[in-house]
């Protein structure tokens, strides 16, 4: 039977990459047909795609998708993308909300898997580009800035207890306060480059200029949210914004009643959630304060 369409779809993890081949066939019948494991490594991306080569037909082109999950599915999206194969790396949710209809009583790294091929095999996908170089090192930068901030408030919270010590060790306030000045050097110099990086490029500035003209929202937040979507490329509408980062509302509902209390998904980019924290409550204080002293 002629083969329409080819996918492999892929569950991302730290060490491995759990992988499922499925195809469309000319009746439109779908078939989810090979399974396998491979390491999350450059050997492993030449033993998978040798796999891809044997096992699929060779005049139709393979697609390979993947949830984006934080780092983990940066460096074999490159190496596929660079080996020719066409590419799309899907938000999170929109896997979950697809598992939840299909009939799959236990969820595990093959069945996400299948589902992910089933996934690609069904809807028309985009091709995902590679990450603008720029945006790509504000990621790096701005991520070990949040590294360096939360060590640094782990530091002061240790300087903290130690003060409130009946006999405080002077030894270790002196070396936990040369700590917190790195820690703040080091921010600083991340700063700086930063502003470098964004006054060698006058549109990536004007953008966060643009941004930060929302009520709360700082430069550097603006630069956060530009680097984790690649200038928005995977963003197509407010409506993906919202499930990108996670911050879509989640309920449980049967029939007509709700059941729990609704909450964030937090299924999404967390560094762009996290950074949004502050100028959300921000924002909300500035509009409660302008509505008080708005005169009736």
């Amino acid at each position: 039977m002629k083969v329409l369409k080819q996918v492999l779809g892929i569950d991302v993890s730290q060490k491995e990459l759990e992988v499922s081949l499925g195809k469309l066939n000319e009746d439109l019948g779908i078939e989810i047909y090979s399974h396998r494991v491979f390491r999350n490594k450059e050997t492993g991306f030449v033993a998978l795609n040798k796999w891809i080569l044997k096992n699929t037909v060779k005049d139709v082109s393979t697609r390979v998708v993947m949830e984006a999950t934080g780092v983990y599915h940066q460096k074999f999206a490159h190496f596929m993308v660079d080996n020719g194969f066409d590419t799309s790396i899907v938000l999170p949710n929109k896997i979950s909300n697809y598992l939840r209809t299909l009939d799959v009583k236990t969820i595990t790294d093959k069945t996400c898997s299948q589902a992910i091929a089933r996934f690609g095999l069904e809807r028309k996908l985009e091709n995902w580009k590679k990450p603008n170089q720029t945006y790509r090192i504000l990621q790096q930068l701005t991520r070990e800035r949040d590294q360096i901030v939360e060590q640094r408030t782990m530091a002061k919270n240790r300087l903290h207890a130690e003060k409130s010590e009946a006999f405080p060790n002077f030894g270790s306030l002196e070396r936990i306060n040369k700590l917190i000045k790195v820690f703040n050097q080091q921010e600083q110099e991340i700063k700086k480059e930063i502003s470098i990086i964004l006054n060698q490029n006058p549109t990536i500035k004007q953008e966060v200029s643009t941004i930060s003209t929302i009520p709360g929202m700082g430069e550097l937040t603006a630069v956060i949210i530009l680097a984790e979507t690649n200038g928005f490329e995977l963003i197509r509408n407010k409506k993906q914004l919202t499930s990108y980062t996670g911050m879509d509302i989640k309920e449980k509902q049967s029939g007509t009643s709700v059941k729990g209390k609704p909450k964030l998904s937090k299924k999404g980019n967390r560094h762009i959630r996290k950074s949004l924290h502050l100028p959300s409550l921000s924002a909300v204080n500035t509009i409660l304060y302008t509505k008080n002293c708005t005169p009736d």
